[in-house]
């Protein structure tokens, strides 16, 4: 009579007819009356004993079956697809093979366990390798005179670098590098331990030290301060045409449009002043007077180049305007024209002295009138030979004054002196009543003999 197989859920796994024997699973299994079973029912117990130890898994496994994989010493089952571990932790120095999530394994190594997750051996932990010694977060009571506290120290090759805590305290028992830890991140002192990259923002910056660690690295000390006064040794420069601006109220800023610079003084009516230290006294020698628009000068001016005036020159300290240069000039480097001095009179026809350029003379006069002023060389003691076209002089070697003809107006009264001392020249007239000083009567000059006359009078004769 055969016998019919069944597993535990039921299903039929094989039917064994009488006296053979059936190899659909992993061990034998026989039919009735089938001689020589004995041996191969105990091969059977030995293979349920050592769970089918070998290096190759079973070739026809049931579901739940177990396995000894002896190239990895794992007891696997069968799953229904394939054999996976039965779990628990694996303790070697390379990742366990045909892995089921869930599984761990100890690195014998580094004395670091990992978990399987599916798909690879993730770490469990401890973070650092057993060679990297304690190395990463590790969390830490210490205690303090207000109890205590809870932090989380990052520890480097054993060495606690930094401690994280979320409030200010003294540890009670010495902690090397952390005489005091503050809420926040605080590093070990002794390390001398610095944050190094990129920081947007920070609440404070240590300005004791002016020892720059590298040409990209500076010193606290090395930054400029806005709260206080400050001095840079290099060059400072506003990259923005806002510029610069200075005073509690903005007063003076200095701005570029253009590429025109405008230096301002913004408040009404207020000055710009420069000043300067002369011997030890402040002098302000410019002010840009705010009221009026104006420009103060105080002290000397000197001028390098030309000065362009195109308004007024006015001097208001003195009625006398002075120059210690031998010369004024005007028109300098403009084309020939008329030029000179100008007197404001009352009416509108100024008074002028100037020079005619048309001419080549200098001139004078008012009311749009001018005369052409005297030179020496323009004058002659020859005013017969040079009658009609030069004044006269008498500045010549012998004083002589010569004429060709000369018309006197009446000079005063009639001689009444015999001062020979006197220079005025007299006309005819008084030469003909001289006569009158000896006996009152008219003394004649004439061609003709006189008639009648009074004792005393002359009469002077001449051929005509």
């Amino acid at each position: 009579m055969a016998y019919t197989i069944n597993k535990t859920d039921g299903t039929v796994v094989t039917t064994i007819t009488d006296g053979t024997v059936d190899n659909t699973t992993s061990v034998q299994l026989f039919g009735k009356s089938f001689s020589g079973f004995g041996e191969g029912l105990n091969e059977n117990l030995v293979k349920l004993l050592e769970n089918s130890a070998s290096t190759s898994a079973p070739t026809a496994p049931l579901k739940g079956e177990l396995w000894m994989d002896t190239n990895t010493n794992q007891i696997k089952v069968y799953d229904g697809s394939a054999f996976k571990p039965t779990g628990g932790a694996k303790s070697q120095s390379t990742a366990p093979t045909s892995a089921s999530a869930g599984d761990l394994w100890h690195d014998s190594d580094d004395d670091q366990l990992y978990v399987y997750t599916g798909s690879a051996f993730q770490l469990v932990g401890p973070v650092y390798t057993s060679g990297q010694t304690l190395s990463g977060w590790l969390i830490e009571t210490l205690a303090s005179s207000g109890g205590n506290k809870v932090v989380s120290s990052m520890y480097a090759g054993n060495t606690r670098v930094a401690i994280l805590s979320k409030e200010t305290f003294t540890p009670s028992a010495t902690q090397t590098g952390f005489a005091s830890i503050k809420a926040g991140f605080t590093l070990n002192s002794t390390l001398g331990a610095v944050f190094e990259g990129t920081n947007t923002q920070a609440s404070a910056i240590d300005v004791s030290g002016t020892t720059n660690t590298s040409s990209t690295l500076i010193a606290g000390g090395n930054f400029l301060r806005a709260d206080a006064a400050d001095t840079t040794t290099g060059a400072l420069t506003i990259d923005t045409d806002s510029g610069i601006l200075v005073g509690d109220s903005q007063e003076l800023t200095i701005t570029v449009s253009s590429n025109d610079v405008t230096i301002a003084q913004t408040s009404q009516d207020k000055d710009l002043k420069f000043t300067v230290n002369d011997g030890g006294v402040t002098k302000t020698p410019l002010t840009l007077t705010g009221a009026d628009g104006g420009i103060d000068l105080t002290g000397d001016l000197t001028i390098t180049g030309n000065l362009n005036v195109s308004g007024a020159y006015n001097y208001t300290s003195s009625e006398i305007v002075e120059h210690s240069d031998t010369f004024l000039k005007v028109n300098a480097g403009g084309s020939e024209a008329d030029a000179g001095l100008i007197v404001e009179t009352g009416d509108t026809d100024d008074a002028r002295l100037f020079y005619d350029v048309s001419e080549n003379e200098w001139v004078a006069g008012e009311a749009q009138t001018y005369s052409a002023l005297l030179r020496k060389s323009d004058l002659t003691d020859d005013g017969d030979t040079n009658k009609g076209t030069k004044p006269l002089t008498t500045d010549s070697s012998t004083g002589d004054l010569k004429v060709t003809t000369l018309t006197l107006a009446a000079v005063g009264s009639a001689i009444t002196t015999s001062n020979t001392a006197l220079t005025t020249v007299p006309t005819i007239g008084q030469v003909a009543t001289y006569g009158l000083q000896w006996g009152g009567s008219l003394k004649t000059v004439s061609t003709s003999d006189p008639s009648g006359g009074s004792d005393g009078d002359f009469w002077f004769k001449y051929e005509a």
